[in-house]
């Protein structure tokens, strides 16, 4: 994941960097509002975890002016504010979430994790995504590389789906399961190595530049 760090306090966002860091998260940090909407402007992030107390500009109007413009990047708000209605306020401005501080790293990074997955649901019909010289048109479920049509089973297109439009950012078998096979399988099972298998044969092998990555220990990513 691309996340985008706005915390005025540079221990906290520090900590808080570390952390999604050693998960191999791509992390940016921004100590202000002014810098924040700067970044958000020019670069793509699939979370920003957002306080709402900062020296210029604060996180909720930072919400509104990303809401007005249409970007509807996933955002957690930090707040100390534990109030109801400075929590309906933030989710008002266009928040997704919020976590009252102070707060302990496995909620937040789980909150993240949450706010990914259900972004990453959100599929629109006549999206035609590429990935270096990779089609996948979801309204044809049609598949093409380097010019060349791939025949792909339902199940094996559904997979290659999801992580394309999750592209770059690394997906546990339980998320693969979850979200592509829709029922609770055992979590011991092999089924997602095969289908991973079963994609690698027609999208990587034929290819000089291989797509689909194995992040040991963590699970699998699409990327260039």
């Amino acid at each position: 994941m691309k996340l985008l760090i706005v915390e005025d306090e540079p221990n906290l966002s520090s900590i808080i960097r570390k952390g999604f860091s050693e998960k191999n998260h791509e992390v940016s940090v921004a100590l202000d509002g002014t810098t924040a909407l700067d970044l958000l402007s020019n670069h793509n992030f699939d979370v920003v975890i957002l306080d709402v107390m900062l020296p210029d500009i604060n996180g909720i109007e930072i919400c509104r002016r990303l809401r007005a413009a249409k970007n509807f990047v996933p955002i957690l708000l930090l707040t100390a504010l534990g109030s109801t209605e400075n929590i309906i306020n933030g989710l008002n401005s266009g928040a997704d979430d919020y976590l009252l501080k102070p707060f302990k790293f496995l909620e937040l990074d789980a909150r993240v994790n949450a706010l990914s997955r259900r972004a990453g649901q959100v599929q629109k019909p006549n999206e035609i995504i590429t990935i270096a010289d990779l089609q996948i048109n979801s309204k044809t479920k049609s598949v093409t590389r380097n010019g060349d049509t791939i025949v792909l089973t339902a199940k094996e297109f559904k997979l290659l789906y999801y992580l394309a439009i999750n592209s770059g950012n690394i997906l546990s078998r339980e998320q693969l399961l979850d979200n592509v096979w829709d029922i609770n399988f055992d979590m011991n099972t092999n089924v997602i190595d095969v289908y991973i298998n079963y994609l690698r044969k027609k999208i990587d092998k034929p290819y000089d530049t291989k797509l689909i990555h194995t992040m040991k220990g963590l699970g699998y990513v699409l990327k260039l």
